[in-house]
């Protein structure tokens, strides 16, 4: 079975999931990790008893890696992720993109001027009741969708370095995810709020669709995660609903009309279905599959881009009280 080496950027608590998986990974060769702090990175890799960098220079000069998979904290993914660009080496990397558009831009022509194999971390399309989305609308079994809607909320992890965090580094999530089911967002507005003094933490993005539905996204750092459905996806079409609670749970497919639903959830021993780390396990697995046939990243990079745009659109809609079109 052919392998390729993976090296890992990043030492923070998600970055142990990317430890696990290329631990685990039966095509994967764990060659090293790169942190900034030389004590906590060397105990990192003895951990999953692999090399440890300070360096990316010599991480590369020394293991020649396949894929380099980036996980650093969320407001600091551009200058690593261009140095690794810089040095030809192919990418997976977390999300959110970056923060600003022309970083966006940059990151993704010097990339492709490489030729590089550059995706993105949107792991959520790898749910269960997600598929089951995706298959109920290409059936037709939806009809044509009218309204779609994202919620989710939970507690935040105090105030970041940007005011508007939680908009482009965990609602980048539901952008990406509106879309995926419902095509193009043509135009957006949003209405914000920092009462909490813990940035913009709660906002509300209605929005317009090229396919003339409309849609909402409601994104929450006010709330808990210990509440019941703290998220939930609602696509409702001529022909039917279909409700998607906290992700990975369950799928309901309501024919319009019906008083009978079609429910999927995970049984009593399923705990793989339940288990929301399977989504990284299988996007990082399709990752691996295409990487080794020459094919394009499931999910590109550019798709992070798209996330941001419309997450800054929704500010600038905000703060001039307009709604703003997109291309």
């Amino acid at each position: 079975m052919k392998k390729i080496k993976v090296a890992l950027i990043g030492t923070g608590n998600w970055s142990l999931q990317h430890c696990r998986i290329l631990t685990q990974h039966p095509q994967v060769e764990f060659c090293g990790i790169l942190g900034r702090n030389k004590e906590k990175t060397k105990k990192r890799a003895k951990l999953y008893d692999v090399p440890y960098y300070v360096d990316l220079k010599e991480l590369i000069k020394n293991q020649q890696p396949d894929l380099i998979n980036i996980s650093l904290p969320n407001e600091h993914h551009y200058e690593l992720t261009m140095k690794v660009i810089k040095s030809n080496c192919h990418l997976f990397v977390e999300k959110p993109f970056v923060f600003k558009m022309n970083e966006a831009d940059n990151l993704l022509k010097e990339a492709k001027k490489r030729k590089l194999f550059f995706g993105i971390n949107f792991n959520w399309h790898y749910s269960t009741p997600v598929k089951k989305a995706i298959d109920a609308i290409k059936s037709n079994r939806v009809g044509d969708i009218n309204f779609i809607t994202w919620r989710f909320g939970g507690q935040g992890g105090g105030k970041g370095l940007d005011p508007y965090g939680n908009l482009i580094e965990t609602q980048c999530h539901g952008f990406d995810m509106l879309e995926y089911l419902n095509g193009p967002i043509k135009s957006v507005h949003s209405f914000m709020t920092n009462k909490t003094n813990n940035g913009f933490s709660t906002f509300v993005v209605s929005m317009k669709f090229k396919n003339k539905a409309v849609g909402s996204l409601l994104g929450s750092y006010d709330t808990s995660y210990q509440y019941p459905n703290t998220h939930y996806v609602e696509i409702n079409g001529s022909k039917g609903r279909i409700l998607i609670e906290d992700q990975v749970k369950k799928y309901t497919f309501n024919k319009k009309n019906s008083e009978t639903a079609e429910v999927w959830q995970a049984g009593f021993f399923n705990d793989y279905e339940r288990e929301f780390l399977r989504t990284f396990d299988e996007h990082f697995n399709e990752v691996i599959v295409n990487f080794l046939k020459g094919k394009e990243p499931p999910i590109h990079a550019n798709k992070g881009k798209r996330a941001l745009q419309l997450a800054l659109a929704s500010i600038r809609s905000m703060q001039t009280k307009k709604s703003i079109d997109l291309r």
